[in-house]
């Protein structure tokens, strides 16, 4: 069974899991306390808090360590709650495991890097507990299935995954950028998987938690993992974008819950607008089709006359045109951009294989 069944028929919302907790569990008291006040919203299915915390500079405050498990292991004993943990060494999921700790998850950092999986796989071998693994820092979704693959090794049976946004240069408006279609590409490779996101990371603020975390939703994720504390603002990690648990119970009841698998059969205009795209999909293989015939035909002719692949003006020529009638077709000059680029590098490709013939 996978996780994503055993979980999701528990959840206390149609919608999905909700994992929350603080950041970084700090004294007993504050565990404990999240976790009454999480109980009582009566919303969160595991609780989370973070005992090893992997920083990106010396000096920071880099968790309790394992003296803490004994706080998450009364705190679960006392509301109930299933407890969640980030464990990066062979030693962590020991320890982990001897205060009882339900779910283990494994961070960016350690995603990042294949010999540090490796070492927490071997220590998962023979141990029967649900395993989540968040992607890598950077935007490389490979090493996020290669890090499942090796967990699913293990023979782990129940390992979920954990969209928390990926480290991008320039990037201003979130603390780790979405790059949503790789999330939904390791999505689509693992359909069968407990997907989460965790918009607490993405964005790093709270004033966006919602909108992030409602995107997710829109987009078929099956929770939400995001940090509540008792007095967020004083946190002693990423206090920017933890919220109390009262307003955790606030935002999830704003956000609009969908159904990703609903009975097509009982949604016949959808499927009728579903074949409207697939006819039109096709007919757009067709078109494109026909264009790389014509840049083969060019490159013939480029290599006949020695004329350069890449004509400058021309590509120039071409963009400005297409931005010009985009703004009566109402799409974004983003997507314009990245399809009309690879439009080009593909008609690049057929001209330098017809020229090097």
């Amino acid at each position: 069974m996978t996780i994503k069944n055993n979980f999701i028929k528990s959840t206390k919302r149609a919608g999905g899991i909700i994992i929350s907790g603080p950041c970084s569990a700090e004294t007993e008291e504050q565990v404990m306390q999240t976790a009454k006040r999480l109980v009582d919203i009566d919303a969160v299915d595991l609780f989370r808090a973070g005992i090893w915390k992997p920083r990106t500079r010396p000096g920071m405050f880099e968790g309790i360590g394992a003296a803490a498990l004994p706080w998450l292991l009364s705190a679960k004993k006392e509301t109930g709650l299933k407890t969640t943990v980030e464990v990066a060494t062979a030693k962590q999921v020991e320890d982990a495991l001897k205060f009882e700790v339900d779910v283990l998850w494994i961070g960016a950092r350690t995603t990042v890097n294949p010999f540090s999986v490796q070492e927490v796989a071997d220590a998962l071998k023979g141990v029967n507990i649900p395993v989540l693994i968040k992607n890598p820092i950077n935007p490389d979704i490979d090493l996020w299935q290669g890090a499942l693959e090796r967990i699913e090794k293990t023979g782990t049976q129940n390992i979920g995954l954990i969209h928390r946004g990926f480290s991008s240069y320039g990037n201003a408006e979130y603390r780790n950028a979405p790059m949503w279609h790789l999330a939904i590409e390791m999505k689509r490779r693992n359909s069968d998987r407990l997907f989460i996101c965790d918009p607490s990371h993405i964005g790093g603020r709270r004033d966006i938690l919602l909108e992030i975390s409602q995107k997710s939703i829109d987009l078929g994720y099956d929770g939400l993992m995001i940090e509540s504390h008792i007095t967020p603002d004083i946190a002693w990690s990423d206090a920017a974008q933890q919220i109390t648990p009262e307003a955790l119970k606030e935002l999830l009841e704003k956000i609009i819950w969908r159904k990703e698998n609903a009975e097509i059969s009982e949604h016949l205009t959808l499927q009728k607008l579903r074949n409207q795209i697939d006819q039109l999909d096709d007919e757009l293989l067709q078109i494109l089709s026909k264009r790389m015939q014509i840049a083969d035909t060019i490159g013939a002719y480029k290599k006949e006359n020695n004329i350069t692949i890449f004509q400058a003006s021309r590509w120039n020529d071409i963009l400005t045109k297409v931005y010009a009638k985009n703004q009566s077709l109402g799409l974004s000059d983003d997507f314009i951009k990245k399809y009309f680029e690879a439009v080009h590098l593909e008609s690049i490709n057929h001209q330098n294989k017809v020229m090097n013939s």
